[in-house]
């Protein structure tokens, strides 16, 4: 291709006081003329942090992205953002994401690079980082941290999340020992990486992959696995290519990009998160992403890979077995091959020489386990802008129900009474919890899969319809309805929900029904009135003023669309 002039040069090929400047102080770092002057920067975003254990061993990572960008005659400079650690970091990282999508295009802009390298893990730096990158719109790639490997105790497979939700209950129900709980612990995460099931990070990660951010095979590799290194070295060197070809997000963040993402995740039975995530994503490119897309998409794809929460399997396993190129070749008849990725190929050419390698893990298209996606939209009084459930981690026969509601104000109410002997509730009850969505919680934590009462897991109780404008872990299960929207805090019907009132859940039909009658709802909205807001200063207000809906992508009102737009005010000019 011809010779295109960097946006580095800028800031580097200029002869005058700025380009003295510049050149002067980089020279600090022991750098000469030749290492910078006249090659692509390529900046390699890094969201490493102690504090995020999941992305812990990004600083090898970026080592390895740097050593393909020096091979391909450019020159690479590391960057830290900030990083988001699921664990660790509340109220929770959600509150936190569009801050980091934020920092990562404030980044891009303001500093001289011509391409950049994402490096994300944990659940919402994969999003906050495609989402900053959307919106810089310069030559962007993503290289995932990658899961785990497999928990071992004694010869049982644990998946992280997963079973950590499944053996609590199982200690709160009497049924394993505080020994066997402590072994646990020492034995669920043995290696670097993000959680080993089809978690947030997991599922992201294939989204990142299926809309064409990365390059192929990236989401299931194992963080442990020296293959992810050389993934890594690859993706510096198609980095520098990429910068040549001008290939930009918003070339490859398509309609068909992601509606080809949405049918991936609902083939391999993605978190419930990825919606929220993938409409903030398509918001920044300026395309609408209504609930309504996801739904006709699951509705028509079938559930092919038997990981947890879903299945049986761990990502390892996913990763053996073929991986998200597997998957993405199975599902061939169904996608938009020609969306174009970061290989400058169509995602179909990407994957030609995919194969399945275990039947067992990734089931053929026309023998799934499941004949829908795993995740259904869900609309009806309760739910007027929509809500999400997984139906392929919930159980059968809650999936038509009707029940008295167990309501809770708040995430602290439910805390406080959900384990009282006194609690008026039994297995046919529809539990329901306020306040936990994007404005109410605040920040829309991961409070979804409510806890089932204790007197009902000791009687074997294992599931309960549950509600929420909250969301929940991707590593969960459980028949949890959650995104409710509008959510409690701005009015939403929730809100109106009290003890008693008979809730009916229909997921076949997709409708979700508070079943009292309008006039009552309206006195109960004459006595309503709005909670308090958290926060009175700092980022957390900036949060509260604008951030959307979780139908919407939670993102902020000012940041949707205009790619690409106002670089102007970030380029170098005159002292």
């Amino acid at each position: 291709m011809a010779p295109r002039k960097l946006r580095s040069e800028l800031w580097f090929g200029e002869n005058d006081l700025n380009g003295f400047i510049h050149r002067a102080w980089l020279k600090a770092e022991g750098l000469t003329d030749d290492t910078f002057r006249g090659r692509p920067v390529i900046g390699i975003a890094n969201s490493w942090s102690e504090a995020t254990t999941c992305n812990s061993h990004l600083r090898t990572l970026a080592e390895h992205v740097k050593r393909g960008v020096w091979r391909a005659g450019a020159f690479p400079l590391e960057f830290p953002v900030i990083s988001l650690g699921e664990v660790l970091m509340k109220p929770t990282t959600m509150l936190f994401r569009n801050l980091m999508a934020m920092d990562v295009e404030e980044c891009i802009r303001a500093y001289p690079f011509d391409g950049v390298v994402l490096l994300s893990g944990c659940d919402k730096t994969t999003p906050a980082m495609l989402m900053g990158a959307a919106s810089a719109d310069v030559p962007a790639i993503m290289v995932t941290g990658g899961p785990m490997l497999r928990g071992m105790y004694g010869t049982e497979a644990l998946g992280s999340g997963t079973d950590v939700w499944r053996y609590w209950d199982e200690l709160r129900a009497g049924r394993i020992s505080a020994e066997a709980w402590c072994d646990m612990e020492n034995c669920m995460s043995r290696s670097s990486g993000h959680c080993m099931v089809m978690g947030t990070a997991s599922t992201m990660a294939s989204m990142a992959e299926a809309l064409g951010m990365t390059l192929p095979g990236n989401a299931a590799i194992p963080a442990a696995d020296s293959r992810r290194l050389a993934l890594a070295e690859a993706t510096g060197r198609r980095a520098v290519e990429m910068v040549a070809e001008d290939l930009r997000p918003t070339r490859i963040l398509t309609r068909e990009a992601f509606e080809n993402a949405i049918r991936v995740d609902m083939a391999i039975g993605g978190s419930t998160n990825a919606i929220v995530h993938l409409v903030a994503i398509a918001g920044r490119v300026g395309i609408p992403l209504p609930l309504s897309v996801f739904d006709r998409i699951s509705r028509e794809t079938p559930f092919i890979a038997n990981v947890r929460p879903s299945g049986q399997f761990l990502m390892e396993d996913f990763f053996y077995a073929g991986g998200l190129p597997a998957v993405i070749r199975e599902l061939a008849p169904l996608l938009q091959n020609d969306a174009l990725t970061v290989t400058g190929r169509g995602l179909g050419a990407n994957v030609q020489s995919a194969k399945v390698w275990n039947r067992d893990v990734i089931v053929p298209l026309d023998r799934p386990l499941g004949k829908e996606g795993g995740t259904v939209i869900l609309y009806g009084n309760l739910c007027p802008d929509g809500a999400v459930l997984k139906q392929t981690a919930a159980s059968p026969h809650l999936l038509r129900h009707r029940g008295r509601a167990v309501a809770f104000e708040s995430k602290h109410d439910l805390m406080a009474r959900i384990n009282d002997p006194a609690l008026d509730v039994d297995e046919t009850c529809v539990l329901v919890q306020k306040l936990g969505g994007p404005r109410g919680a605040p920040g829309m934590p991961e409070w979804g899969q409510l806890p089932v009462p204790e007197k009902l897991l000791r009687r074997g109780i294992k599931d309960m319809v549950r509600i929420s404008d909250a969301r929940m872990s991707g590593t969960s299960y459980g028949t949890c309805v959650l995104h409710v929207s509008p959510e409690a805090a701005v009015g939403g019907p929730l809100a109106l929900v009290e003890n008693g009132d008979a809730i009916e859940l229909d997921v076949p039909s997709r409708r979700l029904t508070l079943h009292v009658a309008d006039e009552e709802l309206a006195r109960r909205r004459a006595r309503w009135s709005p909670p308090p807001p958290a926060f009175t200063r700092g980022y957390g207000r900036l949060y509260l003023q604008h951030v959307l809906q979780a139908h919407e992508g939670a993102d902020f009102d000012f940041l949707r669309g205009g790619p690409g737009q106002d670089l102007e005010p970030y380029l170098p000019t005159s002292h």
